[in-house]
């Protein structure tokens, strides 16, 4: 695989608010309305999920079934780009955003060039085997030789392999690890630095500031994940959180 990602992608940024599948309070996640408000209200980071269908092109959808945010039902695995223009996106949030489509990465990689904001982009966990989850990683890739210079992004995974393998592809990208409380264990570091990870994705249950010094201390940045309580957040900061995924990143700017 040979691709060619801008260098200058690295946050430099502290206490970064990331609005989680957009501003989903105020659109359908993970569409363009959603992305769009976020981006109107004065957010720097978004933060989407990506996969892949049929034939290779990655699409921004959290589930992998249509079921819950579209008028369609079962996977997408099957489809191909034709088939999107027939699903419906947007009209399960409300009657004005019927016809929202679900949008693709290079979409996303055309408005964040255009409005000047930063992303999250989480891998999803493919289900198709490793032939796919492989496709997914280049598919990604060749998106992202589009982005802009000056825009700054992390890639994200509950898949410890796949960030692995992306890491490999793309080495000066910055790789945050997903992780769920219940199942972050003792080889926590072991894990990240397998990886090559720049930070840790915490889940907010059972975050303590114990466990935060022991991120900070090993030179991680951490950013929590799905915090909407504004005292919560200000507590995350105070312990040291990089940044924090959100519902409500209007409340936060």
């Amino acid at each position: 695989m040979s691709v060619t990602i801008p260098m200058a992608h690295v946050p430099t940024s502290s206490r970064m608010v990331f609005a989680h599948r957009g501003l989903n309070h105020q659109a359908p996640e993970n569409t363009m309305p959603a992305f769009e408000a976020a981006a109107g209200a004065g957010v720097q980071w978004i933060e989407t999920d990506v996969d892949i269908i049929a034939d290779g092109t990655p699409i921004l959808i959290h589930d992998s079934t249509l079921d819950r945010t579209t008028n369609r039902t079962g996977g997408f695995y099957g489809l191909t780009r034709a088939d999107l223009s027939q699903i419906d996106a947007g009209a399960w949030f409300g009657r004005d955003f019927r016809g929202t489509r679900i949008p693709l990465l290079s979409d996303l990689v055309t408005f964040m060039n255009e409005a000047g904001v930063n992303a999250n982009i989480e891998l999803k966990a493919h289900e198709t085997g490793k032939e796919g989850s492989l496709r997914l990683i280049g598919s990604v890739l060749k998106e992202l030789e589009n982005l802009d210079p000056e825009r700054e992004l992390i890639i994200s995974s509950f898949s410890s392999l796949l960030l692995a393998h992306f890491h490999e592809e793309a080495p000066e990208l910055a790789i945050g690890m997903l992780w769920e409380s219940k199942a972050m264990y003792y080889d926590w570091l072991s894990v990240l630095e397998m990886v090559g990870a720049s930070y840790i994705h915490a889940e907010d249950v059972d975050l303590s500031p114990t466990r935060m010094d022991a991120f900070t201390g090993a030179g991680y940045g951490v950013n929590v994940w799905t915090v909407n309580a504004p005292d919560r957040v200000n507590q995350l900061f105070n312990w040291g959180a990089t940044g924090i995924f959100t519902d409500t990143a209007d409340r936060f700017v």
